[in-house]
């Protein structure tokens, strides 16, 4: 009975909200509250359409009507200058955490933030991505961001010596990153496992920097300084932000 009056309330909020803007603020505030109140319901369902809704609204009265000058320019086009590889993760938003404004960074996303190397076949989808961002929107930087307590390279790192898998898709998917765990099982063996998965969560946004320079369009991209790379680790935990850069040592005469 509570679940159906809470979902009521939604519902009802979301009409007035929509028929009464002005009322926005107030009534999203108390929508979000009986959600969260009807989620903490364990035996009740929770319905995604009031919350899809009320997000919307919200984002149109506050974020679309007061920038109404920006999606107008957005609707002749975009030109960011970012491309940033972040991980699936619902706690690791770039927009948010970077606080990216639409049209500023051309966005994939994915398990564990993993670049694959240059194949036409097996990564047809990453290679497309890539390819559009640096040769036809022509951004300047590439960022891969890792984050703290990733559950791919916890289970990267949880892939047993004899290669054995029990997934479908995705300890095949994070074995892109095998050399970064390589590297911290060579070199972590005195560590906690936990401190192990911190740091391949750093070497793995490495490994995925130098699957970059496999692209012959962002070799040639580095190569002319028109395009730049860096590596990030976002900690949740703590909230802090590393940045860096990593020394290639390109030969040019590799690039095609």
């Amino acid at each position: 009975m509570a679940s159906q009056e809470s979902s009521d309330a939604i519902a009802g909020l979301s009409k007035l909200l929509s028929e009464k803007a002005e009322l926005g603020c107030m009534a999203a505030a108390r929508i979000r509250q009986l959600t969260a109140e009807l989620e903490a319901m364990g035996d009740n369902p929770f319905y995604p359409e009031p919350r899809i809704k009320t997000g919307f609204n919200y984002f149109k009265k506050e974020k679309f009507e007061k920038n109404r000058g920006l999606f107008e320019q957005l609707a002749k086009g975009q030109s960011p200058k970012f491309m940033v590889f972040a991980c699936s993760d619902s706690r690791v938003c770039p927009s948010h955490v970077l606080d990216f404004q639409p049209g500023e960074a051309f966005v994939v996303r994915n398990i564990a933030n993993m670049v694959p190397p240059y194949d036409k076949i097996k990564h047809a989808g990453a290679g497309a991505a890539i390819e559009y961002a640096v040769l036809h929107l022509k951004v300047e930087t590439i960022v891969v961001m890792g984050h703290s307590c990733c559950g791919g390279i916890k289970g990267l790192m949880s892939i047993p010596d004899d290669g054995t898998t029990s997934s479908e898709f995705i300890e095949q998917w994070v074995q892109i990153c095998n050399p970064a765990r390589s590297r911290i099982k060579a070199d972590g063996n005195k560590s906690s496992f936990e401190d192990q998965c911190t740091n391949c969560e750093k070497e793995a946004v490495n490994v995925s920097l130098g699957n970059l320079l496999t692209y012959p369009f962002v070799r040639e991209g580095v190569l002319k300084k028109k395009l730049s790379l860096k590596g990030a680790h976002y900690d949740f935990i703590n909230g802090t932000f590393e940045l860096w850069d990593l020394d290639f040592k390109i030969n040019p005469s590799i690039c095609v």
